[in-house]
């Protein structure tokens, strides 16, 4: 039978495969949508910033269900609005890692610039992480009242979600 600890160990690995999915996917449409507008003649600071903040929408609806478990609309604009905190990380290190990049290779062309923007991008992703599963997400601890919890499983309705938040096949299934 399998101990609380080896159950959490397994909870968290899921959670942590289904975040680096959807990281890859977003990441992606961040930094596609952040060349596309460079080459069509966006100043770099305002082509990261749009592209960034449509890419965290989306990352954060494919979190909320995917890698949490979350569905349904309550708490759906709070955890937008959460997210959108969560955003100022990534774009403060992605601001200034082009910035740095400005002063010291001013004539940048669009792909080094993308490749800047995506390693900033990396490299907030542990921060991200951590924010979304102890802040947005959080699972309230035993005694919680569950619709007082910003992430509370309140809203998680649906059959199909078990396992403690992950998104798994229906009940039964795994």
């Amino acid at each position: 039978m399998p101990t609380p600890t080896s159950v959490s160990r397994a909870h968290l690995s899921q959670q942590v495969i289904r975040f680096a999915g959807v990281g890859v996917l977003s990441t992606a449409l961040h930094l596609g949508l952040f060349a596309a507008l460079v080459r069509g003649g966006a100043p770099s600071q305002l082509a990261n910033g749009v592209a960034l903040v449509i890419a965290t929408v989306v990352n954060t609806g494919l979190n909320r269900a995917w890698t949490f478990g979350v569905s349904g609309r309550r708490n759906l604009v709070a955890h937008h609005g959460q997210a959108l905190v969560i955003f100022a990380i990534t774009y403060a290190a992605t601001t200034a890692a082009l910035a740095v990049l400005g002063a010291v290779a001013p004539g940048a062309g669009t792909l080094v610039q993308t490749f800047v923007v995506a390693v900033a991008n990396v490299l907030s992703t542990a921060a991200r992480f951590v924010a979304m599963r102890r802040w947005i997400f959080r699972t309230p601890a035993a005694g919680d009242d569950p619709t007082a919890a910003p992430g509370g499983r309140a809203d998680r309705h649906d059959p199909a979600y078990t396992g403690g938040g992950v998104l798994e096949g229906p009940q039964g299934e795994r």
